[in-house]
């Protein structure tokens, strides 16, 4: 018998997904059954958010759909936040839940949610199940989780659609649209701009990784010698190294007050593959269409209004950034004296040399951790801190929530990027309230055996809630709590435990914590208000 969550379970892995993460209940176990037959392995987390978070963390170090399980009613409502971060930080998430039949909904009500309604607003698309159109709904599903700006899509299972069987022959797949490229006067005035600019600049956005289309930008802003800023989402797309980076922009007042003039003087502002939801609003309208050439090449049309461009191109941006080169001049007068004192001047912004505190610990760990270690960070005072100074060598190497901010995130994250990609060190950046919030996943570390290294911020307080209270010269509430011994946290649930006060403390922590066969959580205990000055 073949039961329609067989041919899903079939289609998702043909879309290359090998891992599920969730929480099952009995309306759930047939599909659970179904992924494992096909080859997908279900991770069994400690709550709906934090696996949602794991799969984003599997896709990002694969290139497959996340996916989500969870069962009816309090399941799926666990799962709304990390659903709404998939679709603002446009990641292919397909979220399985199980639901009752249409004909016992109509009496009975016990956990008796409408999750088609719950999740259609944070969602490319919800569909309910049948029998006979499983491999549609499943085909459909993948192809809009996976369009250009890709997001999350939600199927509802009843449980005798989940258990029945169905003979659906020969299954039904829809062609894949080709990548579109800009043509046209519109290029040709792009290409005019290209080849008259003496100062152009570009901002590189999360599109670049959606598209593939890191080789166009490096090739682009090596032939036309381009200065290029990045989202945090796209750090690494060009190894942050290179001569004509210019590094993250989206969270820091103290970066933008480097890099704002420098986008102010140039002549022409690229905008390739950057999507502003990651960016704070001092990115809005930050060029001037009026007085400056402004190219957009983006998958999405611009509705979001955070900045104007004089031409937009909708497309693929690999074959956008292709095109564009494509008989154009190199003209760029930019001095490399002018870029070097900008990169030194945006270093020295960020104090790498201070012995103790927030930068001191960013520092020190990517001193001690390996070039190729995959990070994640949670959102705070320290993940502004963390993307500016955390250098990238590749794209995803720094995984975060940017779109919806949501706290709580870096520890699945880790865990879900180390499963994918066992043979990789992973290392966690988590502020002690963060940790709090998932601190239940230390235990899916310990049964998984994932050497997961957490390097937590702690200093008892809520540190860039408190910065915004003090600036608007408001009362200190609701944001301190209490100095917990996050490195006792990390040994009580089978892991190694630290809790340092120095850099070389910490150094030795990172050490061992590379070498052992369990992960680390250490404890790095910071002055409160220590980011003062900082971000």
């Amino acid at each position: 018998m073949t039961r329609p969550v067989d041919y899903l379970a079939r289609r998702l892995y043909e879309a290359g997904c090998r891992f599920a993460f969730g929480m099952p209940g009995g309306e759930v176990i047939a599909l659970v059954d179904a992924l494992d037959r096909a080859g997908i392995r279900f991770v069994l987390a400690k709550h709906e958010t934090a696996a949602g978070f794991m799969a984003e963390g599997a896709y990002h170090r694969t290139g497959a759909p996340g996916i989500l399980v969870a069962t009816l009613g309090p399941g799926a409502a666990n799962g709304v936040n990390v659903v709404a971060n998939a679709e603002q930080d446009r990641v292919p998430l397909i979220v399985l839940t199980g639901c009752v039949d249409a004909d016992d909904a109509l009496t009975y009500t016990h956990q008796v949610l409408d999750h088609q309604a719950l999740f259609k607003p944070i969602t490319r698309a919800t569909f309910r199940l049948t029998a006979q159109g499983a491999d549609i709904i499943a085909d459909k599903a993948v192809a809009i989780a996976t369009r250009p700006r890709p997001g999350p899509v939600h199927i509802d299972i009843p449980i005798s659609v989940a258990e029945g069987s169905a003979a659906i022959g020969k299954l039904r797949r829809f062609a894949r649209e080709a990548p579109a490229a800009p043509a046209g006067d519109a290029l040709d005035q792009a290409r005019s701009w290209l080849d008259q600019a003496r100062r152009p600049i570009l901002i590189a956005g999360l599109d670049i990784t959606n598209h593939h289309a890191e080789a166009a930008l490096l090739r682009f802003v090596e032939a036309y010698r381009v200065p290029f800023i990045t989202t945090y989402k796209a750090k690494g797309v060009i190894r942050e190294d290179h001569p004509l980076c210019l590094g993250g922009a989206g969270l820091s007042p103290l970066a933008d007050r480097h890099l704002a003039p420098m986008v102010a003087a140039a002549d022409l502002v690229i905008c390739a593959g950057y999507d502003p939801i990651e960016m704070r609003t001092g990115w809005r309208e930050m060029w001037d269409p009026g007085k400056q050439r402004v190219i957009d090449i983006a998958a999405a049309a611009n509705t979001h209004y955070m900045h104007q461009a004089g031409l937009n191109f909708v497309c693929d941006v690999a074959a956008g950034l292709d095109a564009l080169a494509t008989g154009a001049a190199s003209n760029s007068a930019w001095a490399e004296t002018e870029l070097k004192h900008l990169q030194s001047a945006l270093a020295k912004a960020f104090p790498a040399d201070e012995p103790w505190g927030p930068a001191a610990v960013v520092d020190e760990a990517r001193r001690c951790l390996p070039a190729d270690t995959i990070a994640t960070v949670d959102s705070g005072a320290h993940r502004i801190l963390l993307s500016q100074m955390w250098k990238c060598f590749e794209p995803r190497a720094l995984l975060q929530s940017t779109g919806l901010c949501t706290m709580g995130c870096a520890l699945p994250l880790a865990a879900g990027a180390k499963i994918a990609e066992p043979g990789r060190p992973v290392a966690a950046f988590c502020g002690d309230a963060g940790l709090l919030m998932v601190a239940g996943e230390l235990a899916t570390l310990a049964e998984l055996r994932l050497p997961v290294i957490v390097v937590v911020f702690v200093d008892a307080s809520l540190a860039l809630i408190e910065m915004k209270q003090r600036g608007r010269q408001l009362a200190n509430v609701g944001v301190d709590f209490g100095l917990h011994d996050v490195g006792a946290i990390g040994r009580a649930f089978g892991g190694n435990g630290y809790t340092v006060r120095s850099r070389p403390e910490l150094a030795a922590a990172i050490r061992d914590g590379l070498k052992a066969d369990r992960f680390t959580v250490t404890g790095c205990i910071i002055d409160r208000r220590a980011y003062d000055g900082r971000i």
